[in-house]
Parts: C-alpha cells; structure tokens; sequence
C-alpha cells in the first residue's frame, strides 16, 4: 500500500491542511484504513478503490473514526491523482452519495481541483444544544454575530455554523474538547464551522474537530461546502456568488478555500482549491 501524502487548499506544503491519500486501496480492510490514518496522523487519509464502472469509490478516515466525506481529501485525492494520470473529470462515490470532481492546469502549471458537493441543506440548532456547544467553546452568547444565525448545516457533513462578532473572538480558541467532543457525538455533527464575516465574500474560519482527535482542522472543504449551502439558504448573500473562506491563519497553517454559490435551490456548492504533495 502506497500511502502519498498532500497539503490541500495550498500551493506551499507548510500550508493548508495535510491529507493521506491511497490511491489503489483494493483488497484493503476497514480495520487497516483505520490503523493506516492513525499512524499518518493527519485529520484524514482517502482511499480510493477503482470500479467497473469508472466511478473511484472513495472512504476517508480520521485517525479515530471513518467520516462520510472530506473535502480536504477530495481535493488532495484529486490532485493526487492528476499527478499520475492527467487533469480531467473524476466521479467518485462517497458514502455521503456522488461527488464530480475536475482538475485543471492553472497559469502557471499547477493543479487546481474543484468539487461539486452533495445537496447541501441546513436544520436548526435547539437552543440546549447551542447553549451547551458555546459553554464547551467558552464563548458568551454576547460574542455571536446576531446577522448569522446559528444553524447546523450539510453538504456531505454536518457542521454547526457559529458566527463570531468580530476577528478577535475567532483567534480565541481555547475550548473543552471531551465536552464538545461528547455533544459532537450525539449529535452527529463532523466540525464545527466557527466563523466571521470580514465583508459580503470573504469569511475566515477554525473548524475544531474532537470526533477525529484532531483539535483544529486547518482547511475544511466539506464546512466550506456547508458554509456556502447556509448563506444561500438563509438569503445571507446574493446568489450566484464566489465567497472566499481564510482558514489556518492562526494554526500557522494558511488555507484559501474558494466556494462557488449557485442560483438554484437545493444545487451542489463547488469548492475549488490547489494541492501540493509533501
């Protein structure tokens, strides 16, 4: 088993949010999965098992537990793949359902991969449940930005979005992780999205992440996904749009995460990053 190793959402490999990629994971069990992305360590490691029909199946794992989908590893994946056999359309079946994926030649010679997400929607967040996921952040409800409203939402994953009223109570991350890990638990949510609004399209973004054991995700394409099916969703911004997600900053780790919005209700988000092997 060849495992690569790639940043995602990052052209420089000290950069974005690193993912393991098995590009033939045939005749692989759940139980190796599971090992070979702990001892890779990374917040997820994709394996990809060719089919008959041309579609790669696709399964990821963090190092505590398999995730329905990923977008950092997609990305990665993508590219991954690319560098062995050219740009073009890809067709991947993962267990959150089908995901098309192209990669492409930018300027100046890199690989830019772009997914288009699973219909993505949006449920609300029960106010036990908000007020037990802000004492794990520590954060007072005062601190939440009152123009985007807490609401869990779904583009292959679930991830509560909570907005942060300004800049300075996002780079305060300082959280209880066996308590929100527990309320993650139950409620089957992936990361959550923590996030505030610079100007109409520009968002930065820490996604703590406790069900995988990975404190912070430095660039997470499925909440950026979910991030862009909410705004459309809630009418949070015009549509079509290209918002652009900062993530990683304050983990030394920067990631630019692009999300195209299109019109159409109930349409798959595209999100759209580069990739560098490591």
């Amino acid at each position: 088993m060849e495992v690569l190793r790639y940043v995602a959402f990052a052209a420089d490999p000290a950069g974005g949010n690193p993912a393991g990629v098995v590009l033939d994971a045939t005749g692989i069990d759940e139980a190796t999965m599971l090992a070979t992305a702990g001892d890779v360590g990374y917040s997820e490691t994709a394996f990809v098992l060719p089919s008959a029909d041309g579609t790669l199946d696709i399964r990821y794992f963090s190092p505590l537990t398999e995730v329905p989908f990923c977008g950092h590893a997609t990305i990665a994946t993508a590219v991954a793949y690319a560098d062995r056999h050219g740009p073009g359309p890809l067709r991947l079946r993962t267990k959150a359902g089908s995901v098309s994926v192209s990669t492409t030649l930018d300027a100046d010679g890199s690989l830019v991969a772009s997914l288009v997400s699973v219909e993505p929607r949006t449920a609300p967040i029960s106010p036990d449940d908000l007020a037990e996921l802000l004492t794990a952040l520590h954060w007072p409800a005062g601190d939440l930005d009152p123009t985007l409203p807490p609401r869990a939402a779904y583009a292959g994953a679930w991830h509560p979005v909570i907005a942060a009223a300004d800049r300075g109570r996002l780079a305060d991350l300082d959280y209880d992780m066996p308590s929100l890990a527990t309320l993650m638990a139950r409620k089957d949510w992936a990361t959550v999205d923590l996030v505030w609004r610079e100007s109409a399209t520009v968002f930065h973004a820490r996604n703590p992440f406790p069900p995988g054991g990975v404190f912070e995700d430095p660039a997470t394409g499925a909440a950026a996904a979910a991030l862009g099916g909410y705004l459309r969703e809630l009418r949070l911004v015009p549509t079509p749009a290209t918002i652009t997600v900062h993530q990683g900053a304050d983990m030394g780790r920067p990631s630019k995460i692009s999300v195209s919005v299109p019109q159409k209700p109930g349409s798959g988000i595209e999100v759209t990053g580069t990739a560098a092997r490591i």
